[in-house]
């Protein structure tokens, strides 16, 4: 009688302790941020020699001006870079987020893109500039209509190239990268009219 009642003793201290520790266990919480694969990707940069980060745009990026596109140098693609893309756009738009450009495919060994890179559909490298909210193929600076407006160009590391489409939006963009961004930089600028 008495082993039998210790060994129930036993297995109730057990079954007890399991319990709690099933208590103590915190549930997963899905990840909210894009994490980059590897350590060495966590530090991709873009730069502009137009304007600094946070900077002002000079006005001959802009509708009041020449309306070309500033340039852009990047560093520490990952290496199982497939292509990179670049959305700009400005959340500061009265009808709300408006797309200046967007612009993908290119190439992973490409690492600027020079100052005024002409309007239209592909480059010659292969490069993809889909629709801006102009309902352009390609950039269109900023014009803001009143106030001091900050302009996001966010550059991404992706493991795929995307189906060559040139009238591809934003959002087009986005739903083709979900779960193929390795690594993601951006820079932001303002620009407010005289």
């Amino acid at each position: 009688m008495t082993k039998k009642l210790i060994i129930i003793i036993l297995i109730s201290f057990v079954l007890c302790g399991c319990k709690q520790e099933e208590k103590t266990i915190p549930e997963k919480k899905e990840e909210q941020t894009v994490r980059p694969e590897r350590k060495d990707t966590i530090n991709m940069e873009i730069k502009s020699s137009a304007f600094e980060n946070e900077g002002m745009i000079p006005s001959e990026y802009t509708c009041d001006g020449k309306n070309i596109s500033p340039q852009f140098k990047w560093e520490n693609i990952p290496d199982h870079t497939k292509s990179l893309a670049l959305i700009c756009d400005d959340p500061d738009a009265p009808a709300g987020d408006w797309v200046h450009w967007v612009i993908f495919n290119i190439p992973p060994d490409v690492t600027e893109l020079e100052e005024n890179i002409p309007p239209g559909k592909e480059l010659k490298n292969g490069t993809v500039q889909g629709l801006n909210d102009f309902r352009k193929n390609g950039y269109g600076g900023p014009c803001p209509p009143s106030g001091t407006h900050r302009y996001y160009f966010k550059l991404f590391a992706l493991d795929i190239m995307l189906a060559p489409d040139a009238n591809a939006k934003k959002s087009d963009l986005l739903d083709a990268m979900q779960g193929h961004i390795l690594a993601q930089a951006q820079i932001m600028g303002k620009y407010k009219r005289q």
